[in-house]
């Protein structure tokens, strides 16, 4: 079909142009592979640590420490890595040094409680951090209440060492996660302004 000689031409699209005396907008960041490849390599690392002290003897304090911080950085990396990290908790098992016998407590209670922190912490950002570390908190300080009604010879969920370890993990996991995500928003607002600067009115 056929346009009639008499119909209006199309208006050509017109490209953007710079005023003069006016900075040209600055260019959108393309995406940096040596960050992605460094994500990897800090996930990793995380997780051969972790394996680590998992593998090899040691106390529990010590393990229960490690593998509440290390799982929640590891997880900062990539969710995969947070998850990974929960199963290295049974890794002490496959070892030839068999981990502690308080270890068979522990391995359901916080493997659990991690899980739903976990779950929690990547249902959103920067602002489901504190519900994160308040459910992790909840609930390892209400089982340590209620385990020895339940079962008197149950004290390990209430040792104060036992909670101070796992919360000092949490805690210094938590802020580092924290701190990352804010200064993205800082950094992320700061390029937009610059960006909103730059364009012409």
């Amino acid at each position: 079909m056929t346009q009639p000689p008499d119909a209006p031409l199309p208006a050509p699209a017109r490209a953007s142009r710079t005023r003069p005396g006016e900075a040209p907008p600055p260019p959108t960041p393309a995406a940096r592979p040596g960050m992605a490849l460094l994500r990897v390599v800090a996930g990793a690392a995380c997780l051969l640590i972790l394996a680590y002290f998992q593998w090899t003897p040691g106390e529990w304090p010590v393990r229960v420490l490690t593998w509440v911080l290390l799982t929640l950085l590891a997880d900062e990396f990539g969710g995969w890595f947070g998850y990974a990290g929960l199963l290295l908790g049974g890794l002490g098992y496959l070892s030839p040094v068999p981990p502690p016998a308080e270890w068979l407590i522990i391995l359901p209670l916080l493997g659990g409680t991690l899980m739903g922190t976990l779950l929690l912490k990547h249902s959103g950002g920067l602002f489901v951090l504190p519900f994160a570390g308040l459910l992790f908190a909840g609930v390892l300080i209400g089982v340590g209440r209620v385990a020895t009604k339940i079962d008197p010879q149950m004290t390990l969920p209430g040792n104060p060492e036992f909670l101070r370890n796992a919360l000092i993990g949490m805690l210094l996991a938590l802020g580092v996660s924290a701190v990352r995500q804010l200064t993205g928003l800082i950094l992320r607002a700061r390029r937009h302004s610059q960006r909103a600067g730059a364009t012409p009115a």
